[in-house]
């Protein structure tokens, strides 16, 4: 019986891996998306016109919703380099830690405005359980609890002290308001956006210190008004 070189065959797989980028084969799949407002339906017909192969695109990803799962994650993991090539970043209070991260991710996302639109329109039910969001979720979630464990350090009062669980899914549930808002928003630059950013940070750790109603009610406050303009 004919044995099989697997020192052989990692070696072909790690040679054919080298030929493409991840960045590259996320580039082409945006690209498409925009250009015929569609997404592809068959890896092999992505790929042939995009001048890689299939075991390329396997290499990095195991289907498209494993690729468009990786797009979100791209910008998560830009916003983080991002907002940390300020200096001044790491002695930021962690509201200021959360405003940059969402002044940072939402440009990203205006940046590429058009993808975020398609991709999350095509998908009718976007706020349960879309499956390109999963990653970003865990992601946020990680970060938030991050910021309020730092915070929960400086009180020595176990009473005083805040939970990572809600909190974190509390910024999570944030985010997809501030994404559904933006999606929304006609004003010029977005500015409406930055505002409900700013309000909605404040709110949020307000909520788990010393002034929730007064923040709440602000936030409540702007909303209404927009809601009526």
């Amino acid at each position: 019986m004919a044995t099989v070189n697997k020192d052989s065959l990692a070696s072909k797989k790690s040679v054919s891996k080298n030929k493409v980028s991840k960045h590259k084969i996320i580039a082409a799949y945006m690209e498409w998306v925009l250009l015929k407002e569609k997404a592809p339906l068959s890896v092999f017909k992505f790929c042939k016109e995009n001048n890689f192969t299939e075991a390329e695109f396997y290499s990095y990803f195991g289907s498209f919703e494993g690729l468009q799962m990786a797009i979100w994650n791209s910008f998560y993991e830009q916003t983080i380099i991002l907002a940390n090539k300020d200096e001044s970043y790491p002695n930021y209070s962690n509201q200021e830690k959360m405003l940059t991260f969402f002044y940072t991710f939402f440009e990203l996302l205006t940046l590429n405005r058009s993808y975020v639109l398609f991709t999350l329109r095509e998908q009718r039910n976007m706020m349960k359980n879309l499956s390109q969001l999963k990653g970003l979720r865990e992601n946020i979630k990680h970060f938030a609890a991050e910021l309020i464990q730092e915070n929960n350090e400086d009180k020595k009062l176990k009473i005083l002290k805040q939970s990572v669980t809600i909190f974190s899914e509390g910024a999570w549930l944030q985010t997809l308001f501030l994404l559904k808002y933006w999606m929304d928003d006609n004003s010029a630059d977005f500015e409406n956006t930055d505002i409900v950013i700013e309000k909605s940070v404040r709110a949020i750790f307000d909520v788990f210190d010393t002034q929730p109603l007064e923040s709440v009610l602000d936030f409540g406050k702007f909303l209404w008004k927009e809601k009526m303009a």
